[in-house]
């Protein structure tokens, strides 16, 4: 699979190679239905809290004799059923969130990039690099690259740099982040990527890059394939 990369003017400048694995990786949406629930649950302050009835205010007396009164029996003012009660039942303060295993999350980021390079969602730019911030010239950029305005963006970048975070953060539904940073709410949240060349060889190398065990491995089941054919 190859792609173009373009320069800030919107010219390409050069067509480079993605890993075959990108295209051959399935899109596991149980894994990233279970991250994203994860993410979401983590981000709940919890903090919702009512008052029972041994919080609230008011005497525990009888407020009147169990019978002759013609009335339905009751108990104290800070009952549930009566106005200025106690909450029955009510939330209290709680964490909410939960954990998920490392490999699963390293493999819903894995499957959330995949579905984006899948589904031409993804920018390719060889740099970006201001000399001071200024939001008019990464509208310039996006504008050249042809990202509509309603377009939910996310950059990403090799390494952090302040003068591109000044000039994206005034920009609505446009955010950036370092690529060693991604997760895969923002991943799926955001409809484009923009990713420079840089941070491009890194994703490769940490998601997709085989180790020496495995390519051992699979030269020895090849030489044996040809072995068993001759």
């Amino acid at each position: 699979m190859s792609m173009n990369v373009y320069n800030q003017g919107g010219e390409s400048v050069r067509e480079i190679e993605l890993s075959a694995d990108i295209l051959e990786t399935p899109v596991n949406k149980d894994v990233l239905h279970q991250v994203v629930v994860m993410q979401l649950a983590n981000k709940r302050s919890g903090t919702a809290c009512t008052k029972g009835r041994s919080d609230v205010r008011g005497s525990g007396r009888k407020l009147y004799r169990q019978k002759g009164t013609g009335m339905a029996r009751a108990g104290s003012r800070r009952s549930p059923i009566r106005v200025g009660g106690g909450v029955a039942f009510g939330p209290k303060p709680r964490d909410f969130g939960f954990k998920v295993p490392k490999k699963v999350k390293r493999l819903a980021v894995k499957c959330a990039l995949v579905d984006k390079f899948q589904n031409d969602n993804v920018l390719l730019i060889d740099a970006i690099s201001f000399d001071h911030p200024g939001t008019k010239q990464m509208i310039g950029i996006m504008d050249k690259l042809g990202i509509s305005k309603d377009e939910k963006i996310l950059v990403v970048l090799d390494a952090s740099n302040e003068n591109v975070l000044y000039s994206v953060r005034n920009i609505p539904r446009v955010n950036v982040c370092v690529w060693d940073t991604l997760n895969t709410y923002d991943i799926l949240w955001h409809d484009k990527l923009l990713i420079t060349q840089g941070a491009l060889e890194k994703i490769e190398s940490k998601f997709w890059a085989k180790s020496e065990k495995e390519e051992s491995e699979k030269e020895a089941v090849e030489s044996e394939e040809q072995g068993a054919e001759s």
